[in-house]
């Protein structure tokens, strides 16, 4: 479970009683499909016939266009997860990374989910002795992909709930 008991208020919408504004709700589903669509070759590499999780990752760019209904970014979020269910390491880590990051658009804090899944999905696919490295690599690339409007928003996040996310933060 990556999301808190008590959500950050900063990651609830405010038309839902939070401080988040639409652009930033965006900024945050475009930074997750980003993080998703890094490590999705380590998905399609071993299931390139499965095109759920890259489906995925473009309803949370279609949702932040205004092409798509939350409801079904969030539905094909389920499917690419779908995807993952018989896979197992850094294949079903990238699965469930897109997946996170199509559900944005119904929860934003799902945004460090796709990037927490991203960051397991590297450091599963490193060499033997290399997944820490793998680890480090992969959460500079996502932290240098962050825009400056929410880049403390995220940052802060990550500390909060690094806990939560298997550590892969730190």
């Amino acid at each position: 479970m990556i999301l808190p008991k008590e959500r950050d208020r900063r990651l609830v919408t405010i038309r839902r009683g939070g401080t988040l504004t639409d652009e930033h709700h965006h900024l945050l589903a475009l930074w997750a499909a980003t993080c998703a669509e890094h490590v999705l070759p380590l998905f399609e590499s071993l299931r390139p016939e499965d095109p759920r999780p890259r489906q995925a990752i473009a309803a949370a760019r279609a949702w932040v266009r205004g092409e798509m209904k939350m409801m079904e970014a969030r539905a094909a979020g389920g499917h690419a997860m779908a995807a993952a269910r018989d896979l197992r390491g850094a294949a079903r880590y990238a699965a469930y990374a897109a997946g996170q990051a199509a559900v944005v658009a119904h929860v934003a804090a799902h945004a460090l989910g796709a990037a927490a899944y991203a960051i397991k999905a590297a450091r599963a696919a490193a060499p033997a002795g290399e997944g820490e490295r793998a680890r480090l690599d992969e959460c500079q690339w996502q932290r240098d992909q962050l825009p400056d409007a929410i880049r403390e928003l995220v940052l802060d996040d990550q500390r909060a709930r690094n806990a939560l996310c298997w550590f892969v933060f730190s």
